[in-house]
């Protein structure tokens, strides 16, 4: 295949990928932009592969085939309630490869470059592995605290800040050490250094920054491939990689500003965050059962569903989409809240949503439907904690404080679908469960869910 046809796939996929990218800020036009990015993907796949100064074809295409395969096969198997952490896992792989095509980069440098030059593919090798092997060990951790391998709670070492600027440091030294000839040994001393610094970030982050720890992975990853584009001298993976890191920084700083984070407090593990004694919760937690959240039902004229990530690991969204179903048929405005972080993914909840066939049109915003609880008869909030919590007005002292959150109490009637009295991921005390209007509807939220739809006309 000729360099041409090469720079046109390239062009081709560039564009599809940029599609893929606008399409996916409409929930109607997702499913044509995932395609796009399928089609852009392919598409460069294919012309890399079969471009001008690939060697062993056969043995490539061999490794595409089984990476296609082991692919296939964990998609297949992976559930909702998985995602996040896949997500954290496939960010990882990313990082290691930046990793290994630096390292090879070095041990095969390309010939005839100038010193100018020479310096400046160097300094892309560093870079590229420095930031490749914060996203894989970091990574790897989100990984393990998104699946429960690993404790949700910050890990707080005493002077980490000096310790990661201590890091830094070093990685510098190390970078010039490596521009002036001395030795690969640099280069393999700032990887291990780099694998720590990103293990201990991710560690000192807590359970209820892990969208953001998430998104901040993928845009690190994305510079990674960016890196490894420079360094392969591949124009598509410069472009991909910008679009990727950038895109994943945009998303990073919405949703810090969602949950009213500083960016930089968020990475270096809740630096400056609020502190003092949590503020006293009165009340008690009065339970409800089905029959009692059917009779409000079937009184209200308005609802609010608000989902959290207890909703998938319940895998409810099914049920609760016919209960939607019913509840509208009889003529009631159903509606669900969807607050930014929701979940430990971006736009978690949007998908699982979309999975169950609810339409789009009453699938609503934070800031658009916050105003409306006052005028709601009935909230009933599926497996959140944080995003719901009052204590984000009311408490100065709570680590959620300033956040912005779905005022549900402001509802006539809240009905919380949760397991049992814990705290929740992140480990913070919810003061929702203890007002007057508020009643706990425990149990598994499917089998919540189920019971309801037997009693709704």
């Amino acid at each position: 295949m000729s360099i041409g046809l090469v720079t046109a796939g390239y062009i081709a996929a560039s564009v599809l990928f940029i599609l893929a990218l606008g399409g996916l800020s409409d929930q109607e036009k997702a499913k044509r932009a995932v395609w796009f990015g399928i089609i852009g993907m392919t598409i460069a796949v294919v012309v890399t592969v079969f471009g001008p100064g690939v060697n062993s074809i056969w043995l490539l295409s061999a490794m595409i085939a089984i990476g296609a395969v082991i692919g296939t096969i964990v998609a297949q198997r992976v559930e909702m309630v998985g995602m996040p952490q896949l997500v954290a896992a496939l960010h990882s792989f990313v990082g290691l490869a930046a990793v290994f095509i630096g390292i090879n980069s070095v041990l095969h440098s390309p010939e005839g470059l100038t010193h100018a030059e020479e310096v400046i593919h160097d300094v892309e090798v560093f870079l590229g592995v420095f930031i490749g092997a914060i996203t894989f060990t970091g990574s790897i951790v989100a990984y393990g605290k998104l699946a429960g391998k690993i404790d949700g709670k910050a890990l707080i070492l005493p002077g980490r800040h000096l310790m990661n600027i201590a890091g830094l440091l070093l990685s510098i030294i190390l970078m010039l050490m490596f521009l002036n000839g001395a030795g690969i040994w640099t280069l393999l001393l700032m990887m291990i250094v780099a694998y720590a610094i990103g293990a201990h970030l991710v560690m000192a982050i807590g359970g209820a920054d892990m969208p953001v720890v998430v998104s901040m992975l993928n845009s690190y990853s994305g510079w990674a491939a960016a890196a490894t584009g420079f360094m392969l001298g591949n124009d598509l993976l410069i472009v991909v990689g910008a679009l990727v890191g950038s895109s994943g920084a945009i998303l990073s700083y919405i949703m810090c500003v969602a949950m009213n984070r500083k960016f930089l407090a968020v990475i270096l593990g809740g630096f400056g965050g609020p502190s003092g004694p949590a503020m006293e919760i009165e009340g008690e937690q009065i339970a409800i059962d089905a029959d009692g959240v059917a009779t409000a039902l079937n009184d209200a004229d308005s609802v609010i569903i608000v989902p959290g990530y207890g909703m998938a690991v319940a895998q409810a969204q099914h049920p609760i989409s016919e209960l939607v179903k019913r509840l509208r048929a009889k003529g009631k405005n159903v509606r669900f809240g969807i607050h930014p972080v929701a979940g430990r993914l971006p736009g978690h909840m949007n998908v699982l949503l979309a999975e169950a066939k609810v339409p789009y049109d009453i699938v609503m915003e934070m800031d658009e439907i916050n105003d409306d609880f006052p005028e709601t008869d009935v909230v009933i909030v599926v497996g959140s904690n944080d995003i719901v919590n009052p204590a984000a007005q009311e408490d100065p002292n709570s680590p959620i404080a300033g956040m912005p959150v779905l005022e549900v109490w402001k509802a006539k009637h809240v009905f919380v679908s949760k397991r049992g009295q814990g705290t929740g991921y992140s480990g913070i005390e919810n003061p929702l469960f203890f007002k007057e209007n508020t009643r706990m509807f425990y149990g598994d939220a499917k089998a919540s869910v189920d019971n309801l739809l037997k009693l709704i006309d």
